[in-house]
């Protein structure tokens, strides 16, 4: 990755939009995205990095990456859509990077596109609903709260995700709520920081039912679905930063005391949303990355000194 006369660093002066505008760059984003499809693409990530501050200050080619992967699967980066974000990180010696993290309403676009898939759900679980759970058969059954108010209000104790391909092959996974707060404690630093801390920077910390109905839609489906390659790519590149090379690496790999959520920088105290995971390694609960990498074929250079590169993987739920 050269680090003289990059595009990021002639834009390193000026804003996002500036770095957009450039032509190489448009160029770029042209050859990838053809037509009005990339205008719209370039006002779309340009809207979305200027309501975040700290986003904005992230290294230029991480955020445009992150973006091509979303748009390659034809997915929204409006957060109201939720169905990807650009998480804003601050990594000592490095800077700041954006990581594309795909969320569960992500997956379940992904998965109904797949064509694949006569159902597919995941719900919270909440107290007095569950009356049996078989967990070698991975059966349950529930007596649901019918009034939806009385629900809303209940106490979730756990979750519950299925699938049923078309031909009728069905799959379904409960997780109690203790379970998923182990599993967010074990692979998530930031939480387990967020927790010693008292903060709420983590989405594990904000929306704790949103990223465990995420992380049970990705262990159902990476494990017993069938993914077709739109899906490969979306597992593949969750949690990762893409550099201007189209290599995926990810942030939890690397010892948490380099790494920090972009919002604990003094300079920027306002916290963003950040979630992150590492791989899940026990029985039951395992599950493995079954996509090999696919790089985007994008090069516009980088703002980040090579010599300093170190952001690695994560897994997330």
């Amino acid at each position: 990755m050269s680090n003289k006369n990059t595009l990021a660093q002639r834009a390193e002066s000026n804003s996002f939009s500036s770095f957009m505008n450039l032509p190489a760059v448009r160029q770029k984003v042209y050859d990838i995205v053809a037509g009005k499809d990339g205008d719209r693409f370039i006002t779309s990530i340009v809207t979305a990095v200027g309501t975040n501050k700290d986003l904005a200050q992230c290294d230029y080619s991480s955020i445009l990456s992150a973006a091509l992967l979303g748009e390659s699967l034809k997915l929204s980066p409006s957060p109201q859509l939720g169905h990807f974000y650009m998480v804003p990180y601050n990594v000592r010696d490095i800077g700041k990077a954006a990581q594309f993290q795909l969320g569960y309403k992500g997956y379940i676009q992904l998965a109904i596109r797949s064509g694949q898939y006569r159902d597919l759900d995941v719900i919270s679980v909440k107290e007095g609903e569950l009356i049996s759970y078989d967990p070698f058969n991975r059966k349950t059954e529930f007596n649901p709260i019918t009034d939806p108010i009385e629900r809303e209000n209940a106490k979730t104790i756990g979750y519950f995700a299925y699938f049923e391909l078309l031909n009728g092959f069905r799959k379904e996974l409960y997780w109690s709520r203790d379970q998923m707060k182990a599993h967010a404690e074990h692979y998530s630093p930031g939480y387990r920081n967020d927790i010693r801390k008292n903060t709420s920077y983590t989405f594990w910390s904000k929306d704790f039912d949103g990223m465990a109905q995420k992380t049970m839609l990705r262990q159902l489906i990476s494990k017993w679905g069938i993914m077709s390659i739109d899906m490969q790519q979306g597992l593949s590149g969750d949690m990762a930063v893409i550099d201007d090379e189209g290599k995926y690496t990810y942030v939890e790999e690397i010892d948490f005391k380099d790494v920090t959520p972009a919002e604990e920088d003094k300079e920027h105290p306002e916290p963003t949303e950040i979630e992150e995971e590492l791989p899940e390694d026990h029985s039951t609960n395992e599950i493995t990355q079954q996509a090999d990498d696919q790089s985007l074929p994008f090069d516009i250079g980088n703002s980040v000194d090579p010599d300093q590169q170190s952001l690695e993987e994560a897994f997330f739920s």
